[in-house]
């Protein structure tokens, strides 16, 4: 997380200035800091508080701002002719091993062995790069589903309040809250297998490969890693229960309305 967005954030959870509290709110977001309920946390408000606050600073939380942790819509690797791919590995090698002989009919035994080991160590590299990314790539997915999803709950339920045809409109929010309940738990499930699969070069030559998949356009991995969730526990607990809670809430008051329609139609 950038110095940057580590300041937003902490001016952000000291907002008891009047009138300070969307401004500050604005500042994490257009720091980097897009996660709703992380700010939502850091104020000590409710969700559609931080909806309600972001939009009055003209910010849309619909429309994330892609920084440089986004590692979503990239093109396939092909490093020297290895795209990542686990069973492609040992052919791509045998490949690149042979192309590389072709190129140096002249070359000594023990130039062949080190080009080997670096071809090997680009193999696994790229192969184990490939692996993160795509964890990485699916849990900014799911989180942005799950966020994208959870306010459709805010927006189902403020619907309520003036649908023509309430029934419809009750189901309807009665749905987005099941799909929030699946969307938390696919992002829980994304982050974990995020979490259990990092990514490191053990030796010079891994190093060595892994700028070179940079050197191609492929991002970095630094930022979209520090970006995960450090109690993915917590957080799911907390959205599930925030969402339950709320939810019970809203079927009580629901239940209020039905009975008196149903007073009102004798």
């Amino acid at each position: 997380m950038s110095t940057r967005r580590d300041n937003a954030m902490a001016a952000l959870r000291d907002w008891s200035m009047p009138g300070r509290r969307a401004d500050l709110l604005a500042a994490a977001w257009q720091a980097g800091e897009t996660n709703v309920s992380a700010l939502a946390e850091a104020a000590r408000i409710s969700r559609p508080t931080v909806y309600a606050d972001l939009r009055s600073r003209g910010i849309d939380p619909d429309h994330r701002p892609k920084g440089t942790s986004v590692i979503t819509n990239l093109s396939p690797l092909d490093i020297e002719g290895f795209t990542g791919i686990g069973e492609q590995l040992e052919a791509q090698i045998d490949a690149a091993l042979l192309r590389w002989r072709a190129e140096h009919p002249d070359a000594s035994s023990e130039e062949a062995k080190t080009e080997g080991m670096r071809l090997v160590s680009l193999a696994d590299t790229t192969y184990r790069y490939a692996d993160v990314r795509d964890r990485l790539a699916h849990e900014q997915v799911a989180r942005a589903e799950r966020d994208r999803l959870l306010h459709q709950v805010e927006l189902r339920w403020e619907a309520l309040s003036s649908a023509a045809a309430w029934m419809a409109a009750h189901h309807t929010y009665v749905l987005a809250v099941d799909e929030a309940r699946i969307a938390i738990d696919m992002w829980y499930e994304r982050v974990e297998s995020a979490r259990k699969r990092p990514f490191f070069c053990s030796s010079p030559r891994d190093e060595a490969a892994y700028q070179q998949i940079q050197a191609a356009g492929h991002p970095a991995l630094e930022d979209a890693v520090a970006d995960l969730d450090q109690n993915p526990v917590l957080t799911n607990h907390v959205l599930r229960a925030d969402l339950d809670q709320a939810h019970e809430r809203r079927m009580e008051l629901a239940a209020q309305t039905l009975r008196l329609a149903a007073t009102s139609s004798q």
